[in-house]
């Protein structure tokens, strides 16, 4: 099977999570191909090293979602297409534009032009849906995607002036959002070129039927969307567009997982962001309208927690088209550790992580104060990895300053040096060299977070037999289950209570350890993250009709070989071909 996997700021330049979901994710399905499409927001992922991609990766395609370095888009007055492109792009982007700036209850609000390509989109929605604000979304995508790829020249479309008359229309339109009602001509400019970077996908060259790296070697082209059998997208923001695309243009299905949210995350960066509110405003009802659609549009998704599913199901999602495939980690790392759960000081907790004001470390230094003055012996390791998020150095600096007030250095006796019971060590530091290391030196893992998603610092302590305290956000519930204890968010006494439970009762803590251990090793390995895709693949195909073209040299329109890996061109069909394994 030949699978187009479709990111957006991840693999195979990004080492953080979702770029080792994926690399284990093709490593682990080595009978199929697969095809990277990446969209890249930063010129170091597009210049930087990019890590060895196993023989099965057959073409790595990337695109920018950005301006070149010290180069700001022009504001074009002309858009360069003829009379009759003008109307198409005019009547598309209204549409687009009225979807986006209609409030959730306007259903019927009208809009400039029909358009010529895109008026099937209607057949395929509810009656009514198609005037719609979701419905007039995904009509005006559908019609610039089409304008796009016929006659190119979309992004000096969308910087136009006639863009921006538009979508200055729309938001005084009857039925428009509040928020996006007040925004001026400026706000209008701001918004067409933030639209414009998020609709690049339209405008690339991966919807033709060209191919190229049939030997294996991973190709700066590897072909065309219309090629591959399946689209697998890592998100469902800006990553699924050209899955959208593909199965618009082509038929082929799309399946979508999400571990974090991308919608969520948008809203998330949209409140801190140095924009003014009616662009805020636009961006998100921009983002919320391209969610749904990709919900919709979808052949099956797998939110990676009931979290994910939860955000999903709200934004429109098909609760009969949710499958919820937690996400696979590497457990062998952690075995010594867990096989030997009395390690560790039996008076220490360890808080593992990235340091960010999310994550709370106020509230449980102010939590540890009050462990401390019940159990004098009691130390606090905060170890935390490499610092690279902006802001993170300054809430570092503010917890070790909270941490020297709360608790001075303390002596022994008179003659003694005086040590403080709280520790900031650095992951990879002498103090703590892996994070195996980590958990191994600690009695119970905490986590004081008031915003998470997967909490995947959790799982690595539940396999290093490691009794947990968590908060109750995000995933942690889901994935914590009965083996450790939780507490409400932002309640440092409930926090301190827990914590002193469970380095009290060494035996309820060794207990909750061993099950954390056994219900990580059956949920979350990358065996069963495997298992799980290898059959939504092969459930997915036997549901789609086969697109891969005729190999040469054999006799059949679309043999059984076609989807097994490999060439069959210049290869005599013998006894042999039929061994091996194949998950095709």
């Amino acid at each position: 099977m030949r699978i187009a996997l479709l990111t957006e700021s991840g693999y195979p330049y990004d080492t953080g999570e979702s770029g080792l979901w994926c690399d284990r994710l093709v490593r682990g399905l080595a009978p199929h191909e697969f095809d990277v499409y990446a969209l890249s927001r930063d010129a170091r992922q597009e210049t930087g090293r990019r890590p060895y991609l196993p023989p099965n990766v057959r073409a790595v395609r990337t695109a920018p979602l950005r301006d070149a370095a010290g180069e700001t888009a022009p504001f074009a007055r002309r858009t360069g297409y003829g009379r009759r492109e003008r109307r198409r792009f005019e009547a598309a982007f209204a549409e687009l534009a009225h979807g986006i700036c209609a409030g959730d209850e306007e259903s019927g609000a009208g809009g400039s032009g029909t358009g010529e390509s895109w008026a099937r989109e209607s057949q395929d929605r509810e009656p009514g849906a198609r005037e719609s604000g979701a419905g007039r979304f995904a009509a005006g995508l559908y019609g610039l995607a089409e304008l796009a790829r016929e006659h190119g020249g979309l992004p000096a479309a969308l910087r136009s002036e006639p863009a921006v008359r538009i979508l200055e229309s729309a938001c005084r339109a009857p039925g428009a959002r509040r928020a996006v009602a007040a925004a001026t001509v400026p706000d209008q400019l701001a918004f067409t070129e933030q639209l414009e970077r998020a609709l690049r996908p339209l405008s690339l060259d991966w919807y033709d039927e060209t191919d190229s790296g049939a030997d294996g070697t991973v190709a700066p082209a590897g072909g065309g969307l219309a090629l591959v059998d399946l689209c697998h997208a890592a998100s469902a923001g800006a990553a699924a567009l050209p899955g959208l695309l593909a199965k618009r243009f082509f038929g082929t299905p799309l399946l979508v997982t999400e571990y974090g949210v991308q919608l969520r995350a948008h809203y998330l960066a949209a409140t801190g962001a140095p924009l003014p509110t009616p662009v805020r405003a636009l961006l998100a009802a921009f983002h919320g309208r391209l969610a749904g659609e990709v919900y919709r549009q979808a052949a099956l998704l797998t939110p990676g927690n009931t979290h994910a599913r939860r955000w999903q199901e709200k934004c429109g999602a098909d609760r009969a088209r949710l499958r919820t495939v937690h996400p696979g980690m590497d457990a062998e790392r952690f075995a010594e550790v867990g096989e030997d759960e009395e390690s560790g000081d039996p008076a220490t907790l360890a808080w593992i992580g990235r340091v960010e004001p999310a994550k709370d470390l106020v509230a449980l230094l102010h939590a540890f104060a009050e462990v401390r003055r019940r159990q004098p012996d009691a130390r606090l390791r905060i170890i935390a990895a490499p610092v690279r998020e902006p802001g993170a150095a300054a809430y570092l600096a503010h917890c070790r300053g909270l941490a020297e007030q709360l608790f001075p250095d303390e002596a022994s006796g008179a003659h003694a040096v005086g040590e403080n019971p709280v520790s900031f060590e650095e992951l990879g530091g002498p103090e703590a060299p892996t994070l195996e290391d980590a958990y191994a030196a600690s009695a119970v893992v905490v986590l004081s977070s008031v915003v998470e998603g997967f909490p995947a610092g959790l799982v690595e302590a539940m396999f290093c037999a490691r009794a947990t305290v968590s908060t109750d956000v995000g995933a942690v519930v889901e994935v914590i289950g009965g083996t450790g204890l939780v507490v409400p968010p932002r309640n440092p006494k409930a926090l301190a209570d827990a914590c002193l439970a469970l380095l009290r009762d060494p035996e309820r803590r060794y207990r909750l350890g061993a099950a954390a251990r056994a219900r990580a090793l059956e949920l979350f390995t990358v065996e069963q993250n495997l298992a799980a895709f290898r059959g939504i693949y092969l459930e997915l195909l036997s549901h789609s009709p086969v697109r891969r073209r005729t190999s040469r040299g054999v006799p059949f329109a679309h043999p059984a070989e076609a989807h097994v890996p490999g060439s069959w061109a210049d290869q005599p069909v013998t006894a042999t071909a039929g061994t091996g394994e194949s998950d095709a």
